[in-house]
């Protein structure tokens, strides 16, 4: 089965080739550590996963290669550290451990490798060395620049967002540096200025300083994963400038390379119609979702029902509605003692379904036939063997979206203590008997208010969930 994804680059579906099927690359911009992960940051995150996790389905666990990187060194993580009045590193560490808890909570598997920033300034200074060398940068008041108006063998300064040098320059700002020979040139080294912090300033042939965000990512896919790679990945909002400098100072270091082959890009995320800002009131983390109760399956789940080139509204009922399409899926596989297999058989990878997640990562389509699926594992018209086969793919399935992670019985009770619960349970029953409709009706209101609901059939209490 073969993949296709959009490529921004060409502006067209194509179908995925890798550069070598033993070894597929990619690479996807990871997260700034200065603050907790928002949903804008989730979704990038699990959209990937999804893309790695199919690409390990077709090619093999062994033979994919995922690089996410951690930008330790930024302007904003300076000034967050010098408003806890903390040092840099420890700040790093701190935001790094959040992001990987909260990733962790939305069942994301880790990359491969995840290279630092501040462990790949030997580099960066090697690619700035080039493309002095080659005529694409220079060095003006102790700064060194890119100048997007020179010659890029195999590419012109704009190919990747669509915007033209006339365009860029009617958008610059009205104030532009003195030292940049056009508006548009960006940094790729920055001096060091007599208040920063000791550990964001490092040595150089221009002078102590810092690199510029663009040059990292540049630096360490090339590290990682070779000049040339297969997918690049990460938000739509970072394909100009971020992505549109990566690739000219990637191809101007190594005039041979075409850098990245596909450039993949995840749509906006809005919050009840409105861009995610803390000044409206509506920036939303992870982790506020997290302490609210919602669980973090419930919060992927909604981040794939949207297909993620598109964009995706989080609202209440987009958690609502994930919320019960799990149970529904949960409330399938707890009717069936299943064989949970880990791996897919050439029969689910020449299904309709499979087809949808390589048709550009169509994962609402894929969900809607998980749905279908559900729907046959709770008709008891069907007969029993062919419902508990269906129940195990699936499981299957959504194994694959990185979703049916739990068993039924914790994913509806949770890790609560069951012996207290059932004994308020048998005493209610009790009470029930008794005709003590009072005690009977406060035990229930008791349990309702820890978030246990009580599932009353006419010949009694069957069962209980988390609420």
């Amino acid at each position: 089965m073969k993949v296709s994804l959009y490529n921004s680059l060409t502006r067209s579906t194509q179908e995925f080739t890798p550069l070598d099927a033993s070894n597929v690359r990619m690479y996807v911009c990871g997260p700034t550590v200065y603050d907790r992960a928002h949903l804008g940051n989730a979704r990038s995150v699990v959209i990937y996963d999804v893309l790695f996790r199919l690409l390990r389905e077709i090619y093999g666990e062994t033979s994919v290669k995922y690089v996410r990187n951690i930008t330790d060194v930024d302007d904003k993580i300076i000034l967050a550290a010098k408003e806890r009045k903390i040092v840099i590193s420890e700040l790093t560490k701190e935001v790094t451990s959040w992001f990987h808890a909260d990733m962790d909570a939305l069942n994301c598997l880790r990359p491969n490798i995840e290279p630092k920033a501040t462990e790949h300034i030997t580099q960066m200074i090697a690619i700035i060395e080039n493309l002095i060398k080659n005529g694409n940068a220079y060095v003006a008041e102790h700064h060194v620049l890119f100048d997007v108006t020179s010659q890029i063998k195999g590419y012109k300064y704009g190919d990747l967002s669509g915007r033209i040098q006339e365009e860029l320059e009617s958008g610059a700002r009205v104030k532009v540096e003195s030292y940049k020979k056009n508006p548009n040139d960006f940094v790729l080294w920055k001096p060091a200025d007599s208040a920063d912090d000791v550990s964001s300033v490092f040595d150089s042939p221009w002078g102590k300083g810092r690199p510029g965000w663009h040059i990292e990512c540049s630096a360490m896919s090339n590290q990682h994963l070779g000049a040339d790679f297969d997918i690049h990945g990460g938000g739509v909002d970072l394909k100009f400038p971020h992505h549109e400098n990566e690739i000219a100072q990637a191809i101007g270091a190594h005039p041979h390379s075409y850098y990245a082959k596909y450039w993949v890009h995840n749509g906006f995320l809005t919050v009840n119609g409105e861009k995610m800002s803390k000044s409206l009131g509506n920036f939303t983390t992870v982790k506020n979702l997290l302490d609210k109760g919602i669980k973090g399956e419930v919060i992927r789940f909604a981040l794939l029902s949207s297909k993620y080139n598109e964009p995706l509204d989080w609202n209440d009922k987009l958690v609502e509605d994930a919320k019960k399409g799990l149970d529904y899926f949960y409330r399938a596989l707890e009717k069936y003692d299943i064989k949970l297999d880990s791996e897919l058989n050439l029969e689910d990878k020449s299904s309709s379904w499979f087809y949808s997640l390589c048709d550009d990562l169509n994962t609402p389509r894929a969900v809607a036939f998980m749905h279908e699926m559900a729907s046959f594992c709770h008709d008891p018209s069907k007969e029993h063997q062919d419902r508990k086969m269906y129940a195990e793919i699936l499981w299957k399935r959504g194994k694959l979206l990185g979703l049916l992670q739990d068993t039924p019985e914790k994913w509806f009770k949770g890790d609560e203590s069951s012996n207290e619960i059932e004994d308020l349970i048998a005493a209610r029953i009790a009470a029930k008997k008794a005709k003590n409709w009072a005690e009977s009706d406060r035990i229930r209101d008791t349990l309702k208010s820890q978030g246990i609901i009580l599932e009353d059939r006419p010949d009694g209490t069957t069962d209980w969930r988390k609420e």
